[in-house]
C-alpha cells in the first residue's frame, strides 16, 4: 500500500501529525526545533482553519486545542495522516 502521509499545507480534512520532514529555508534541525516548540508532535490532531488571501499564505491550523499560524513552506515539513485512516 502507498504511503498515505501528506503535508499539512494540503490537508483537506482533520488529521494527525505523524512526523516532521526537511524543508523550508531553515536548516532541518532548526525547523524541527521550532515546529516541536509550537506543538507539532507525533499524534497531535491538526486541521486547517484559514488560509491567507495572498498566495493562500500564511495558514492557520488548529493544533489539538490551540491555533497556530505558520508559513506554507514550513507547513510542508509537517507530515500528517488524514483522520479517517489515522492509526
Amino acid at each position: 500500500m502507498a504511503n498515505p502521509d501528506i503535508d499539512v499545507s494540503v490537508l483537506a480534512a482533520p488529521g494527525k501529525v505523524v512526523s516532521l520532514a526537511e524543508g523550508g529555508r531553515l536548516s532541518a534541525a532548526e525547523l524541527e526545533r521550532r515546529l516541536l516548540e509550537m506543538g507539532f508532535v507525533e499524534g497531535a490532531r491538526v486541521e486547517i482553519l484559514h488560509e491567507g488571501f495572498i498566495a493562500r499564505d500564511p495558514i492557520c491550523v488548529r493544533l489539538d486545542d490551540m491555533r497556530v499560524a505558520l508559513r506554507r513552506r514550513d507547513a510542508r515539513s509537517v507530515l500528517v495522516r488524514p483522520a479517517d485512516i489515522a492509526r
